[in-house]
């Protein structure tokens, strides 16, 4: 009985270290403003257990959706590609939650490179 305890115990933290990278992202993109004339600077990280909250203001196409944003992993930095706006382009509030494995140390947003330093 003991055996099959200890067998219990050790059998999920033997699977969790063969955990193969990922990157998971979660887009959420509300417009705030018609034109990009007041677009804030502002950068702001929270972390979860789940990963990494990111909020921002992005001038970003009229059309844009969800589809159009790329994410990618290259060694410890994640990579968020958002297509060049062209046209009508209107303010948004973005939300982005990455989650990745293994832990990553930058995020690179189109061409800005930010150090990621999750709280405790």
């Amino acid at each position: 009985m003991s055996r099959l305890l200890i067998l219990l115990l050790v059998l999920p933290v033997a699977i969790s270290c063969n955990r193969k990278p990922f990157v998971d992202h979660k887009l959420k993109f509300e417009k705030i403003s018609d034109n990009c004339e007041n677009l804030k600077p502002s950068f702001r990280m929270v972390s979860n257990v789940a990963g990494e909250r990111y909020e921002f203001e992005k001038c970003l196409a009229a059309n844009f959706t969800k589809d159009m944003m790329k994410v990618a992993r290259q060694g410890d930095t994640v990579l968020v590609q958002f297509p060049k706006a062209t046209g009508q382009t209107v303010l948004n509030k973005i939300t982005l939650d990455i989650d990745s494995y293994p832990r990553y140390n930058f995020i690179t947003i189109d061409d800005e490179t930010f150090n990621v330093i999750p709280s405790n």
